[in-house]
């Protein structure tokens, strides 16, 4: 790696030491807000539209990537809902992308109607990286590309990646470095996904939301939660706060919107330019539509019939089909995970949702929806309420000697970069 790299990483990771020391001497971090008790706006919110380079986001919110949920019918639904705004396909490994995994290339398609396409990419090793943003940008392949630095899972972190990786502050910037020069042949906007840190004791979003400005991001996403904490609590508004208020490019937040009103209040109490949602929208892809009208300031908001929900899993259901090429066994088995959620909270029996998770083919998922109560009201004890797994604060897996050194070190990298079947495969 070049020493004018390594300098500016020198560089970013005092300043971080700074900027924490200033936070201390000032009586420490702001308490938690906690998003689902707490969330409310105090009033009208403006929401301004956001520019990433040549991608104009009227309404700054985004569908974040999810491994196994986010592909394009999923996406379709979200955006049909929903406003003008990001909708970005799951986590693409970029070893496998180079690998011509076809998996991987599955993943990479859009549907026709699909406003940005907006792919993300993961890997450790920056000239992969860099080798599949080039098949991306050459292929034609997406509008935006997001780089993921935030996936808090043990078999990413124990290999470097995810949100492992920005406590190696070369090696950070040496991978957005890379991807935005390919990337800015064709003009295509850059983003990076970031956590807090790998705990408290190591927190690396103050420098890795400065060096992705610095190397040409056009916006940064922020869950506000450590790797530690991986998807338990809650989440921690005020750090999305404080990197807003240090970059100059767009920051989205991210982390315990279950609700409209959430959304509405994360920009109000932290001062982000948009949101992103993931777990929120899981069976709930109407909750764009209630965001939608939040932000343009009316009350209105979307509260389907078990009926509705069940043509919205028929549809998804033919949807899941298209994208595994007419494979309606593969359709219906993906789908079993959407429909769990889709479900929650109606009063539908332990026996109906068997008879769902049986269903190997369109014709048993149409007799199942029509077998549903049409006319029962969406549970109000669940609306707006978390979604999807809780899992609290665990034991975070990282390559042996890790949190030695902000610096990769040669044998470090020799080990990172070496073949992997799982980078490769799916």
């Amino acid at each position: 790696m070049c020493d004018d790299v390594a300098s500016r990483s020198d560089a970013a990771a005092a300043a971080g030491t700074a900027s924490r020391e200033r936070r201390d001497a000032a009586g420490g971090r702001a308490p938690v807000l906690d998003p689902r008790t707490d969330a409310r706006p105090s009033g009208p919110v403006r929401v301004e539209p956001v520019d990433l380079g040549p991608v104009h986001v009227s309404t700054p919110v985004m569908l974040s990537p999810m491994a196994g949920v986010t592909n394009w019918p999923f996406r379709v639904l979200c955006e049909e809902y929903g406003p003008d705004g990001l909708y970005v396909a799951e986590m693409v490994t970029a070893r496998a992308l180079v690998a011509r995994n076809p998996k991987a290339f599955r993943l990479c398609r859009f549907a026709p109607s699909e406003r940005v396409r907006s792919l993300q990419l993961y890997g450790v090793d920056p000239a992969i990286v860099e080798q599949a943003a080039r098949i991306v940008v050459d292929g034609g392949m997406a509008d935006h590309i997001d780089l993921n630095f935030g996936c808090p899972v043990p078999k990413v972190t124990r290999r470097g990646g995810g949100s492992a990786l920005p406590w190696k502050l070369d090696l950070f910037r040496e991978i957005i470095a890379r991807v935005v020069r390919v990337c800015r042949t064709a003009d295509i906007p850059v983003t990076a996904k970031i956590r807090v840190g790998i705990d408290h004791e190591h927190e690396t979003f103050h420098e890795a939301g400065r060096i992705a400005q610095e190397e040409g991001c056009k916006a940064v996403t922020l869950h506000a939660r450590t790797t530690a904490e991986y998807y338990g609590g809650h989440s921690d508004w005020s750090r999305i706060g404080e990197l807003a208020s240090e970059l100059d490019i767009p920051v989205f937040g991210n982390g315990d919107i279950w609700g409209a009103d959430d959304a509405l209040a994360m920009i109000e109490r932290t001062g982000c330019a948009g949101v992103a949602i993931g777990r929120g929208c899981q069976g709930r892809p109407w909750l764009f539509a209630d965001i939608k009208h939040a932000f343009a300031g009316s009350d209105e908001r979307t509260n389907p019939t078990l009926g509705e929900v069940g043509r919205i899993i028929a549809r998804h259901a033919r949807l899941l089909t298209e994208f595994y090429d007419g494979d309606e066994r593969m359709a219906v088995h993906d789908l079993r995970k959407h429909v769990a959620w889709y479900l929650k909270g109606f009063p539908v029996g332990g026996q109906t949702r068997r008879a769902f998770m049986a269903c190997e083919s369109l014709e048993d998922v149409d007799r199942e929806v029509a077998a549903l109560d049409q006319d029962a009201p969406y549970p109000e004890r669940v609306a707006d309420k978390p979604r999807g797994r809780v899992r609290f604060q665990k034991k975070v897996h990282l390559p042996y000697g890790w949190l030695d050194s902000r610096r990769t070190t040669h044998e470090e990298r020799e080990a990172l970069f070496g073949d992997d079947p799982m980078d490769a495969g799916y």
